[in-house]
C-alpha cells in the first residue's frame, strides 16, 4: 500500500470526538483506530510497539545507518473534530488542482475565499 492509499484508508475510520465524553479517548471508535495503527506499525517491522489504555501509541524505528544521528519523535492526534461527522468519509485525490473552489459534496464547497 503506498502512502496516499494508506492515508485514504485512515480517513475511512470515524474518529469524531465527543465533547460530552469524560473518557480518553473520547470515543471507542478512536481506540479502535489506535489498535489498527498499532498493528500496522508492528506489521511494518517497528519495534517496542506499545499502546496504553488511553490509546497513545509508542514505537521505535531503528536507524538504518551506522552514523551517529539525532533521535526524533513524531506526534499526532487520531481524533477528528466534533463539529463534523467522521462517518462515511469518502476522501479523494484531486490531481492537477487548478486553484479554484472544490465541491466536496453537493452544496458543500471548500472555497479559496475563506
Amino acid at each position: 500500500m503506498d502512502l496516499v492509499e494508506r492515508f485514504i484508508n485512515y480517513t475511512k475510520f470515524d474518529t469524531q470526538s465527543s465533547e460530552e465524553s469524560t473518557s480518553v479517548p473520547s470515543t471507542a471508535k478512536q481506540l479502535e483506530f489506535a489498535k489498527y495503527l498499532k498493528k500496522e506499525l508492528e506489521d511494518e517491522g517497528l519495534s517496542d510497539v506499545e499502546m496504553d489504555d488511553m490509546g497513545y501509541i509508542y514505537a521505535t524505528l531503528k536507524s538504518n545507518t551506522k552514523k551517529k544521528t539525532p533521535t526524533i519523535g513524531f506526534i499526532s492526534h487520531m481524533d477528528a473534530s466534533p463539529d463534523a461527522s467522521g462517518k462515511d468519509v469518502k476522501a479523494r485525490v484531486i490531481k492537477n488542482y487548478d486553484g479554484n473552489d472544490i465541491e466536496l459534496s453537493p452544496g458543500i464547497i471548500s472555497s479559496v475565499e475563506t
